[in-house]
């Protein structure tokens, strides 16, 4: 037999231990095959495929040839940039990890790393292979091993577009993002068979750990859309914002939105009245290049808003309030959602935009008996550790803690700006006023009057920036028309910024 016949050969095995009822009963469940979603990822003919074919063993322990187990694996090419790539395959034994399986992947989450370009996973699998028994866990623990080490160091991207189960559900919430597709993603440690048996609670795959739960309720998910198509592709969005690696600058685009735009719009974007809300997201697109935000878990914790933008063709986080929400107060889980965002682009160099009205940490009973002192430390931790280029602009109020913790110039924020109507104070005038006097208000014949008198006496002289401004803690007040340029113009004084910390092996944040 010639080498072309045994190529022949091999090509025809690999084609029959597919089968082709195997992926027509994928796409009957509404899901891709494992190369098809590689060819939607990345650019046209850049696929170059590694470790394939693989040998896997069945459950009769007889040696067959599968197409590439249950991964394919390979490099290719996302707008001209490398990355790699590995994608579960569903229609091999379930996806299911095996040892080979996960040496696999650990070996191309090696190459990524050595070559610091971004992995990006494409998860559809339902777990360790039972056949296999321990081996299959040695499998999943090499991934686990590689997404811990990888952290940090190189961009990781998970693409759930089917079950990802048990112990390699942890996978994904390892890495940076997490993608997740409206009917076709679930992913839970135990599955409603073994709920059901353990607790008798009995739920469908969905309402266990679907892609609606996990965008809305758990915070694991990033990102859901409604079908693969449009996924693959706000997955390529998502790396034009963000560089190959934490060595690396982020990418930067031409622009064709004037440096110095301004917007009139902002003049009247928040109201008079101190009690109205606004939409702080119109806040953000009026200022970043072309009215172009790609946000961040936008199901979960929506009291903070984070995501990327891009300013003078750069890229920028941002992390905002949402008036409109919780009156953009920081419960637990914006606290959380904002944290893993700030460190996140403090690992890969992207400069932080802090836009800021914040009234304090959420209060109450509830959230302090579930650890808010705890998980608001997160977000105070992720802010002053960060050493990436930090910009805040205080567009109504700043109280307390939370002050503090958005980005504040005591947390070493390199320039911090107010709008002209910008509070910031310890807390707001009427319970200021109602613990300073509280014994003048009692002792008066007339305590609502004298208690309005003395609240309006308060706003006039603390309800504005000025106080913050002559201590050194806002550097301008600015014309809310002026934020893009003022941004732009500060961005460029904080070009080649490099800032060291304490030298240590790692800090230990309040997890």
């Amino acid at each position: 037999m010639t080498i072309d016949d045994k190529l022949i050969h091999l090509e025809a095995l690999r084609r029959s231990a597919r089968g082709d009822e195997r992926i027509a009963a994928q796409h009957a469940r509404g899901k891709l095959t494992a190369r098809e979603r590689i060819n939607l990822l990345l650019d046209h003919d850049t696929f170059h495929e590694i470790e394939h074919p693989a040998y896997t063993l069945t459950a009769n322990t007889s040696a067959s040839i599968s197409d590439s187990d249950s991964a394919v694996v390979g490099s290719g090419e996302v707008d001209g940039r490398p990355v790699f790539v590995f994608s579960q395959d569903f229609t091999v034994i379930g996806g299911s990890i095996s040892d080979m399986t996960g040496q696999k992947i650990g070996h191309a989450m090696d190459l990524a790393l050595e070559r610091g370009t971004p992995i990006i996973g494409i998860y559809d699998s339902g777990g360790a292979r039972i056949q296999e028994g321990i081996a299959s866990l040695s499998g999943v623990g090499e991934i686990l091993l590689r997404n811990a080490r990888c952290s940090g160091a190189i961009p990781q991207i998970a693409v759930v577009v089917g079950p990802s189960a048990g112990g390699s559900a942890y996978s994904p919430s390892l890495c940076d993002f997490v993608f997740t597709v409206k009917d076709i993603t679930h992913m839970y440690i135990t599955g409603p068979s073994v709920v059901k048996s353990v607790t008798g609670e009995i739920i469908s795959h969905q309402e266990l750990g679907g892609a609606d739960i996990h965008s809305l309720k758990s915070g694991v998910a990033h990102f859901l859309y409604d079908n693969e198509q449009e996924c693959f592709r706000q997955v390529r969005r998502l790396i034009s914002f963000i560089p190959q690696n934490c060595n690396a600058k982020p990418p930067t685009v031409k622009t064709n939105d004037p440096l110095e735009r301004c917007d009139e719009a902002l003049l009247n974007i928040v109201p008079d009245d101190p009690h109205k809300s606004y939409n702080m997201k119109n806040v953000i697109t009026a200022i970043v290049d072309n009215h172009d935000f790609m946000e961040v878990q936008a199901q979960f914790a929506c009291n903070i808003i984070c995501g990327f933008a891009r300013l003078a063709g750069n890229s920028i986080g941002i992390v905002a309030q949402q008036p409109s929400v919780l009156a953009g107060a920081i419960d637990i889980d914006a606290s959380v959602k904002a944290a893993r965002f700030v460190r996140f682009c403090d690992a890969f160099n992207i400069p932080l935009v802090s836009l800021v009205d914040v009234p304090g940490f959420m209060p109450g009973s509830k959230q302090e008996h579930a650890g808010i002192i705890r998980h608001g430390a997160k977000l105070i931790y992720a802010y002053a550790e960060a050493t990436v280029p930090k910009l805040a602009v205080i567009t109504r109020k700043a109280y307390g803690g939370a002050y503090i913790a958005m980005g504040s110039r005591h947390l070493k924020s390199d320039i911090n700006y107010a709008w002209p109507d910008a509070v910031i104070a310890v807390m707001g005038a009427e319970a200021s006023v109602d613990i300073i006097f509280h014994k003048m208000i009692a002792e008066a014949l007339s305590s609502d009057d004298a208690r309005r008198k003395l609240i309006e006496e308060y706003r006039a002289h603390f309800d504005n920036p000025l106080q913050a401004a002559k201590l050194g803690y806002i550097d301008n007040i600015i014309d809310p028309r002026h934020t893009r340029p003022m941004l732009i113009q500060a961005l460029e004084t904080l070009r080649g910024k490099h800032q060291k910390l304490p030298q240590r092996k790692h800090g230990n944040m309040p997890l």
